[in-house]
């Protein structure tokens, strides 16, 4: 069950977060604007993507909630990152993202979305720290739906000349609009391996995961075991550099009360497939194609389903 003072935690966090990514941004476009003699500059990166996708199941997760229908979707995000050096060790980035789904034929889950981050890391000289702040608002057929912050430290660095780990800790809040059951807090331990082949031209990634949530209601706390395996090889193709990325996850969940519908413990085991191809264009212009399938096993009928995904996406950086 989740602990009373959710709210006032939440509240003082995204506080925290707007302001620390607002003094960020100010403090980056004023450096932006003085000449190279006062130091380090901001950097600043935008990025645009139009698409469209087609869903064998359109699908709200995270209320368990799956029409058994397909649809097409129109789909269109923006990005804007900034990234600044505070010193020889220490460096700091902020962004923000909105993005889109419109559906044509299930407008009621239209999904509109909004992600707020701010990132410090520090440079220990065998080894590299940072902490990580993101707050995500998202809204189904303009109403307000959900509410996401996350905090996450992490420590990182090489073992050896090809081998990378990283080891985080997150903490998350989750509210979904009523649906008290559905708020969440959720506190995770992750590990992941990297191992660099060809350095960032071809790399295998392997992650463990361990995810323990509180909800508001005893039959949704649960507690999940996680694994993920990707392999990313970039290529040379019409005289850039593409990239191609193929990825499994498979997480185990254990509910901890009996679930009053089918009067038993739920049980979900949940496997996903994804394969990204992205091909350059220009040197700012890329088209993207994807795929994704999951199979999505539980004791519980309507959180037992499958779903494909195919979608393209053609996206402008600068």
């Amino acid at each position: 069950m989740l602990a009373e003072p959710f709210r006032s935690y939440s509240i003082l966090s995204i506080c925290t977060l707007a302001l620390g990514t607002g003094v960020l941004l100010q403090v980056s476009d004023s450096q932006a604007q003085n000449d190279e003699a006062s130091g380090p500059k901001a950097t600043w990166s935008r990025e645009l993507g139009v698409g469209g996708e087609y869903d064998t199941n359109v699908s709200v997760s995270e209320v368990d909630l799956s029409s058994g229908e397909s649809d097409y979707a129109f789909t269109s995000d923006f990005e804007l990152g900034v990234k600044r050096p505070l010193g020889e060790t220490i460096k700091a980035s902020a962004s923000y993202s909105v993005s889109q789904s419109r559906y044509g034929e299930f407008s009621r889950v239209d999904r509109l979305t909004q992600i707020a981050g701010a990132n410090i890391d520090k440079d220990f000289g065998n080894a590299n720290g940072s902490l990580s702040v993101y707050f995500i608002d998202s809204k189904l057929a303009n109403d307000g739906f959900l509410e996401f912050l996350r905090v996450s430290p992490a420590l990182s660095g090489f073992v050896s000349k090809r081998w990378f780990l990283r080891g985080a800790y997150v903490y998350s809040e989750r509210t979904i609009d009523d649906r008290p059951e559905r708020d969440a807090q959720t506190v995770t331990g992750e590990i992941d391996a990297y191992y660099f082949h060809r350095g960032l031209r071809s790399y295998m990634n392997l992650g463990l995961r361990y995810r323990n949530e509180d909800t508001g209601a005893p039959e949704l706390d649960f507690s999940g075991q996680a694994i993920k395996l990707r392999y990313i090889r970039r290529f040379d193709a019409l005289g850039r550099q593409g990239k191609f990325e193929a990825a499994m996850r498979f997480e185990e969940r254990d509910y901890r009360s009996p679930e009053p519908t089918i009067g038993e413990k739920r049980r979900d085991d949940r496997l996903r497939w994804k394969f990204d191809l992205e091909l350059p264009l220009s040197k700012a212009i890329a088209l993207q194609a994807y795929y994704s399938y999951g199979d999505f096993d539980s004791n519980l009928p309507r959180a037992d389903f499958f779903q494909t995904i195919v979608g393209t996406r053609l996206q402008i950086s600068w």
